[in-house]
């Protein structure tokens, strides 16, 4: 018994080190990607273009409620970091899931993480001033198809679900997984919707598109 506790010992000490680790470390991840995928490329495409790329509105559409229910799922995952790094009474509200914590989901979700941050911001840089949030049915702008987009038609939408999947391994909670069940649901409506506006927009250019890149790799 005393042996069994003896090295047991460096494994409790690295999770608790781990923990302490990423409770620092996801406030600042949700901060850069918040700020530099959203705000901050949002806030440049406006600025050389004039157009406010956040094209999502208020009325009593279906892209509009997808819309608004998106924002929850994103403002619900800032609230869920914040719980776990600022309080384990907080986090137990959380309803963690015993047996999905471990290391090794933990190191592959800072790793889907990281990935999910890169790829994003890689191809909203490809997209230039074409990027938006929602559709935008107001303003003109040519359908990117080089770099990310020659790979996957959706590499954003790829990037968040990928970043909700490496929450999901490093926060391992049934408020993490309802969350990130939602965001996936809400984006694969809201790529069908996008779908149908590109295709009547563009016409044989993105039939021909469609047929050539797949919808998510």
């Amino acid at each position: 018994m005393i042996l069994l506790q003896i090295v047991e010992q460096p494994f409790n000490y690295q999770e608790t080190k781990m923990t302490s680790l990423l409770k620092i470390i996801l406030p600042i991840y949700l901060a850069l990607f918040f700020g530099l995928a959203m705000f901050w490329r949002s806030y440049m495409a406006w600025k050389r273009t004039g157009v406010n790329p956040y094209a999502f509105g208020n009325n009593d559409t279906v892209h509009d409620y997808v819309g608004k229910l998106f924002r929850f799922t994103l403002i619900a995952t800032a609230l869920i970091v914040s719980a776990f790094s600022l309080s384990e009474l907080l986090y137990n509200f959380l309803m963690p899931i015993p047996w999905f914590e471990s290391s090794l989901l933990v190191g592959i979700g800072l790793v889907l993480l990281t990935v999910a941050l890169v790829w994003v911001l890689v191809a909203q840089v490809q997209m230039g001033d074409s990027w938006r949030i929602g559709i935008d049915e107001h303003t003109s702008s040519p359908l990117v198809q080089h770099g990310l987009f020659g790979v996957s038609r959706n590499p954003i939408f790829l990037g968040m679900i990928i970043m909700m999947v490496g929450l999901l391994f490093t926060v391992p909670t049934a408020a993490t997984l309802v969350v990130a069940m939602l965001g996936v649901v809400l984006i694969h409506i809201q790529v069908r919707l996008e779908e149908s506006f590109l295709l009547e927009k563009y016409g044989d250019v993105y039939l021909s598109y469609q047929k050539r890149v797949r919808r998510w790799i």
